[in-house]
C-alpha cells in the first residue's frame, strides 16, 4: 500500500443544485485537502479520507455564498470543516468502482455511495507519480439538516433538494522516508 496526496490545483470538489426548479446552480469548494492509501494490486484494500474548508465555498455569487455558508446551509462559523473517510472500496472492473463513505456536513455524518472511474497513472517530467480519478454521486441535503428553503408563487421551491457532487481528483504518490 502506497500513501498518495492530493493534488489540489489538478483536482476540483463541485456541486449543482436546482434553482426554482428550472435551472442549475454550480458551485465549488476551494480549498481541501486528504490522503488516500491506494493499493494498485489489490484496490478493494484502499482507503480516502478528505477534509473540505465549507468557507471555501464559491458559486460566483458573493451573496448566495453568503447565504450557504450562514447557520441556514452550511454554517461554517460552527462547523468549518466537511469530511469524508471511506469504509469499504468495491471494484465493478478495470477503470470503475464505488467507494462507500461516511459524508460528515453540520456535524452529521451519512453514509454515500461514490461511484468512481480510475484514468489511470502518468509519469511527470519532474519525477512525480500521479494518478486521477473521477467520482460522482447524488445526494439529499436535508439528510444533513441542510433544510431552508422558499416555497415558489408558480409551484415547487426555491432550492432542489438533490444535489449532483462532481469531484476530479488527481493523487501523486508519496515517496517512502529514507
Amino acid at each position: 500500500m502506497t500513501n498518495w496526496a492530493i493534488d489540489n490545483s489538478h483536482s476540483s470538489v463541485a456541486f449543482s443544485v436546482r434553482h426554482m426548479m428550472i435551472a442549475k446552480v454550480r458551485g465549488r469548494f476551494q480549498d481541501f485537502s486528504g490522503t488516500v492509501a491506494f493499493d494498485e494490486q489489490n484496490p478493494i484494500n484502499s482507503a480516502v479520507s478528505v477534509q473540505i474548508a465549507t468557507n471555501s465555498l464559491e458559486t460566483r455569487d458573493a451573496k448566495r455564498d453568503e447565504h450557504l455558508t450562514s447557520p441556514d446551509f452550511l454554517d461554517v462559523a460552527n462547523h468549518p470543516t466537511m469530511t469524508f473517510t471511506s469504509k469499504q472500496i468495491e471494484v465493478v472492473d478495470a477503470s470503475h468502482g464505488k467507494i462507500i463513505g461516511d459524508l460528515s456536513i453540520r456535524g452529521v455524518a451519512r453514509e454515500v455511495v461514490l461511484d468512481v472511474e480510475y484514468n489511470g497513472q502518468a509519469k511527470a517530467p519532474w519525477g512525480t507519480t500521479s494518478a486521477g480519478f473521477t467520482a460522482s454521486t447524488k445526494i439529499n441535503r436535508k439528510d444533513w439538516g441542510l433544510g431552508w428553503n422558499v416555497a415558489l408563487e408558480t409551484g415547487g421551491v426555491l432550492v432542489g433538494e438533490d444535489v449532483q457532487i462532481e469531484i476530479e481528483l488527481e493523487i501523486v504518490k508519496q515517496e517512502a522516508a529514507a
